[in-house]
């Protein structure tokens, strides 16, 4: 049996060997880089997991000497990225108005007119406001038209369409003998 066939006791052949020629065995310097290797892939495994560690202590990764996501940031840069990411511009800038009444429609309708909400449902946006007599909701009618420009020149185009006027509300009925039934008092103050 002089051919080479595989059997129990030849050995398989390796793919990129010539058959029927020996590999040299590893000497002592190649043995020698082959254990450095195996070393310095141990050292940076464990070195991995002990930075890890570390960062893991030290409540998580740090920030490095560039600007990247992680840095702190200014509370007021902080705030308009939450405004923006969950779309309040448009509440947080009308609840701004309702803070500057005064300043945007003047001090003397501001004494008398108080805004109570926004509905920011896109096809209305009404900004509805109260008076406390029926001749200041008379008056913010006349003027309804000037000053919903005024807020949306401040707010951004569209944001108010509308002032919807309150008169103001009476009081709370009282029955006795003064009362006529059904009375709900003087009508040029109150109705």
């Amino acid at each position: 049996m002089t051919e080479n066939t595989p059997g129990k006791n030849a050995p398989e052949a390796v793919p990129g060997e010539v058959p029927g020629k020996k590999t040299p065995e590893p000497s002592g310097v190649d043995l020698a880089r082959v254990a450095l290797r195996a070393a310095k892939e141990q050292a940076r495994a464990r070195g991995d997991a002990a930075q890890q560690k570390k960062q893991a202590r030290r409540g998580g990764l740090r920030s490095g000497a560039r600007a990247d996501g992680r840095d702190p940031m200014a509370l007021g840069a902080a705030i308009n990225r939450l405004l923006t990411e969950r779309g309040w511009e448009t509440p947080a800038a009308v609840g701004g108005v309702m803070g500057r009444w005064p300043q945007i429609v003047g001090d003397d309708l501001a004494k008398h007119c108080v805004p109570l909400r926004y509905d920011d449902d896109p096809a209305e946006r009404v900004l509805t406001v109260q008076c406390d007599s029926t001749a200041w909701a008379t008056q913010l009618r006349l003027l309804a038209p000037q000053l919903v420009a005024r807020l949306n020149q401040d707010l951004g185009h569209g944001t108010v369409r509308l002032i919807k006027v309150q008169g103001p509300g009476g009081p709370a009925r009282r029955f006795g003998p003064l009362r006529a039934p059904g009375s709900t008092g003087p009508g040029d103050t109150y109705g």
